[in-house]
């Protein structure tokens, strides 16, 4: 059994809290208000319930700190120094609208340049997948791990797909040749339309590598550090530890990560 900290009891707290609501809403999706933010990229009334309810409950636990919102945006808190809480009260939402159950509520902490602590609440399974910097990852407090696969031809990856609006014509034929590469080699790929739960999938060792281009902060904060902390590696799509900056992604297993950046080297230049 893990002991969770104060920190992470406040993610907890915060999380279900939020959870409680938005099961709600679930259950009357097709009833929601629905407004576009762009092409095939909705935010719903249930995104912006959960991320009040966030917002109230954070600065309450941690009054100064700086946050980032998927839907309110940058929200300065006493000084720029201070940590910084990296928001998603809703990453799945399509799946969400559609009542597809496999969302959830991604939540970080970004201190002095680095990621220390994170939540993900999938609130369908009553999966919480938590980490500390240094302190290892864990699932309702059991520590999980990556998985321990090594051979490509026995590993199952999880990707995301380019969509309406969020993609150019480029980027959409580097992701299909990159699809041609990793395809054939593996046991099989799998699109669910969460990221923050593709990757706590990667660090419970369920899936054993991840990638997807263009994402932002608050899709990845949380699963970067999880995974991180359960054994995996994380990187762009040239080794570095930019991902929080670029939003493109790799994550997979020690013996998983170089093959499958290779193939998706492979695959942007073919």
């Amino acid at each position: 059994m893990a002991l969770r900290s104060a920190l992470i009891n406040v993610i907890f707290k915060a999380a279900s809290k939020a959870a409680r609501r938005m099961m709600r809403d679930f259950g009357e999706a097709e009833n929601l208000q629905v407004s576009r933010k762009g092409a095939a990229d909705f935010v719903s009334q249930a995104d912006l319930s959960a991320e009040r309810t966030l917002r109230d409950e954070l600065e309450y636990a941690r009054p100064g700190w700086n946050m980032i919102l998927e839907e309110s945006g940058h929200i300065k808190g006493e000084s720029s120094d201070a940590p910084t809480w990296i928001i998603d009260p809703l990453d799945g939402t399509t799946n969400f609208l559609h009542g597809i159950p496999h969302f959830a509520i991604s939540i970080a902490v970004l201190d002095n340049k680095k990621l220390t602590a994170a939540g993900i609440l999938d609130p369908i399974r009553d999966e919480f997948f938590f980490a500390e910097l240094g302190k290892g990852a864990y699932l309702n407090d059991r520590r999980i791990r990556v998985s321990s696969r090594k051979q490509v031809e026995s590993a199952l990856f999880a990707t995301g797909i380019p969509f309406l609006g969020r993609t150019t014509s480029e980027q959409e034929r580097i992701f299909i040749n990159q699809l041609n590469h990793v395809m054939p080699k593996c046991s099989g790929i799998r699109r669910f339309g969460s990221a923050a739960l593709d990757l706590a999938w990667v660090a419970a060792g369920r899936y054993d590598g991840f990638w997807e281009h263009g994402l932002q902060q608050w899709d990845i904060a949380a699963g970067a550090l999880i995974v991180r902390e359960a054994g995996g590696f994380v990187s762009d799509f040239s080794s570095r530890d930019t991902v929080l900056q670029t939003g493109n992604i790799v994550a997979a297993n020690g013996g998983l990560h170089v093959p499958l950046l290779k193939m998706l080297r492979e695959g942007e230049k073919a």
